[in-house]
């Protein structure tokens, strides 16, 4: 995690926006504001740093006590320290009473031209701009930060992969302990679904501090759809896609991890597109390294794939290999960098998945996902559960 000693600079976009200050107005779930700030809460609070620097938390009156220890903003101001509860007896809004508070705060940072994020509560940048301030609405000037993980965020990643690697094992080993019962997997005498996989996966995130939403344990011809979280009764020889995405629960940085597992005999079809995303990924992962760029890990999969006889997206085919070949992971679950069609190069503490899979709705799904960690002379792969197709 950042250092509260370590400023988060982001003068350099203020400047070329000409601003006078960055405004967030959020709660937990924005991802920006626990970077800049450290700190979460379920009611919103608002973050402003100035183009020289200055940076302020603006929170509710029972949130001081914790702020002061968790946040890394050393300005913190209450809304009782703004007066809020006679601004909204005077207002008779606890909207615009609000709003009065952050225009106080600008009003003593000498700010006019405010810069806020594209997600921007629309109420309060319009009753900002009645107030007599400019509002101008940015690409998120933290993004490019939270690409390049430090060595702390680092070891979060790696803590929740950890456990995701756990929680995977756990899933695989109840298909490859279950049985095959006139063509339905069974396990410990009952029909072994997508629900009880799900469910030991969640059961075991949480006793590593860690939850996850959507997990994916799609069965049959169904795991042809790539974001198809699964239902129903697992079959015999047929592919199983199982993609953990969890979220640490106290650091709130997550990690990612999809393996393809079969109990019973692939078809020759099967085994075939599963060698080949294989060859595919290993290719993509032996690549990453500072300034190769994503465009280039991209088409070389696609190239393994193409020589291979399948499809593929960037002949903008529906079926074969359909997506982009990963995506940054950090405090949200997708971020920058996109491993794609991006001209963008790799940098040192970029966390990125490789994750190349192949779809074809009458036959079913293949897809398996590492999560990686680019190193000053190449890269670190933080996924550990190893890749058997058969069980």
């Amino acid at each position: 995690m950042t250092s509260s000693t370590v400023p988060i600079d982001i003068s350099a976009e203020l400047e070329s926006h000409r601003s006078d200050v960055y405004l967030m107005v959020g709660n937990s779930n924005n991802a920006d504001i626990f970077y800049a700030t450290h700190f979460s809460a379920s009611d919103r609070f608002a973050y402003f740093q100035t183009k020289n620097g200055n940076e302020t938390l603006l929170i509710s009156d029972m949130e001081r006590g914790r702020a002061e220890l968790e946040s890394r903003v050393s300005d913190i101001r209450t809304l009782q320290d703004l007066g809020y509860r006679s601004k909204v007896n005077e207002r008779k809004d606890p909207t615009l009473a609000y709003c009065d508070c952050i225009a106080e705060v600008l009003q003593k940072e000498g700010a006019r031209r405010v810069a806020v994020p594209r997600d921007f509560p629309y109420y309060i940048a319009q009753t900002l701009k009645e107030e007599g301030f400019s509002i101008e609405a940015i690409k998120s000037p933290f993004l490019q930060l939270r690409s390049k993980k430090a060595p702390s965020e680092a070891e979060v990643v790696k803590k929740v992969q950890n456990a995701c690697n756990t929680a995977m094992e756990a899933a695989v080993e109840m298909i490859r302990k279950s049985e095959d019962v006139e063509g339905i997997l069974n396990y410990r005498g009952f029909v072994l679904t997508s629900e009880m996989i799900r469910k030991e996966i969640d059961l075991t995130l949480l006793e590593h501090g860690c939850e996850s939403d959507s997990t994916i344990v799609a069965g049959g011809t169904g795991s042809a759809n790539p974001h198809w979280e699964g239902q129903g009764p697992l079959k015999a020889n047929e592919p199983v896609v199982i993609d953990i995405f969890p979220r640490s629960k106290k650091e709130r940085y997550f990690a990612d991890m999809t393996r393809t597992v079969i109990k019973g005999d692939p078809s020759e079809k099967l085994a075939d597109m599963y060698e080949a995303v294989l060859e595919a990924q290993i290719a993509g992962i032996e690549m990453v390294k500072p300034g190769v760029k994503c465009s280039d890990i991209h088409n070389k999969v696609c190239d393994v794939f193409k020589e291979k006889g399948y499809d593929t997206t960037r002949e903008g085919s529906t079926v074969g290999f359909i997506h982009s070949t990963g995506h940054g992971v950090g405090l949200e679950i997708h971020e920058l960098p996109f491993v794609g069609n991006s001209d963008v190069e790799l940098e040192e503490g970029n966390i990125i998945t490789i994750e190349p899979g192949l779809y074809y709705p009458d036959v079913g799904g293949i897809r398996l996902e590492d999560l990686i960690l680019v190193t000053s002379d190449g890269h670190e792969n933080l996924t550990e559960m190893e890749k058997r197709f058969v069980y």
